[in-house]
């Protein structure tokens, strides 16, 4: 694969880039959510994925802003929250988000959170989303969370006329959870995939298969999981309040699996540990 820094880019179907790891500021406490991310601009990060639902949209903005970076270097994604569903609802949530980033003049992405809101609901959603990114405020959309049945669903929406394009779609992906089918779908479609909890939340840090490529490469855990995702062709959105941490979650550029490393952690395991509505089959 070509070589990679912290500023590679991936070219989305809407024709913008998009940088190949992201900052997550998911549970992040509001109170530090500026300082950290400004932490992690500072470090080198052009990549920022909040959401609605995270309670710290404004400040992860006013970070972009006090940073001094050039705007069209920073991208920022934030999310339609389950709450808000329905055409009108997700209009609301879009006018919210806009109203926090006015400090930055635009939002770069913008998901659906998950499949909620049933049939009616997801696709109001998604109508929402596509006439606002026609008045430029929004420079792509897509999807998070979505199940193959929910993608299938969109794919026959937006071929039926309502229009808009499925730039990214974002799931929790890491060795434990590979969704392949899933992957697989999108691929097809030229859809970035981004990779949320790609540290499984540390819980998976002492399994023996990563340890053993621990001690092989002289990296950290999160340093193996990071780069496994990157050279799957994923956007990894690592996160972290520790400095040391955030600066770490960056040195994956200087070593590279072997296709032996990577067949090690093909695990055929689906053990998400966050919530996965993408399974859900009530949805």
């Amino acid at each position: 694969m070509a070589p990679l820094s912290l500023q590679s880019t991936h070219r989305m179907v809407s024709g913008y880039e998009i940088p190949v790891v992201g900052f997550g500021v998911y549970q992040t406490p509001p109170d530090i959510t500026e300082k950290v991310t400004l932490k992690a601009l500072g470090t080198g990060y052009r990549h920022v994925d909040s959401a609605k639902y995270y309670a710290n949209e404004a400040e992860c903005v006013e970070a972009i802003r006090k940073s001094g970076i050039d705007r069209s270097k920073i991208f920022y994604t934030t999310k339609i929250p389950v709450t808000h569903m329905s055409y009108e609802k997700a209009k609301e949530a879009i006018e919210a988000s806009l109203a926090d980033a006015a400090g930055i003049g635009y939002i770069d992405l913008v998901l659906l959170h998950a499949p909620y809101g049933g049939k009616e609901g997801r696709l109001g959603a998604w109508r929402a989303l596509v006439e606002a990114q026609k008045t430029h405020k929004i420079r792509s959309i897509g999807v998070s969370n979505y199940g193959i049945h929910h993608l299938n669903e969109l794919e026959e929406y937006i071929n039926s006329g309502v229009g808009g394009q499925i730039s990214v779609c974002q799931y929790e992906i890491h060795p434990w959870c590979a969704r392949e089918d899933i992957v697989d779908w999108l691929k097809k479609r030229n859809v970035v995939v981004e990779a949320y909890s790609p540290l499984v939340q540390a819980t998976r840090m002492k399994e023996p298969v990563l340890q053993s490529l621990v001690k092989k490469h002289n990296k950290t855990p999160a340093q193996i999981l990071i780069r496994w995702s990157l050279q799957k062709g994923y956007v990894p959105l690592p996160k972290s309040v520790t400095d040391s941490r955030i600066i770490e979650n960056t040195q994956v550029f200087d070593f590279e699996l072997s296709e032996e490393d990577m067949n090690s952690l093909k695990t055929g395991q689906h053990a998400p540990v966050c919530w996965d509505p993408a399974r859900d089959s009530r949805l």
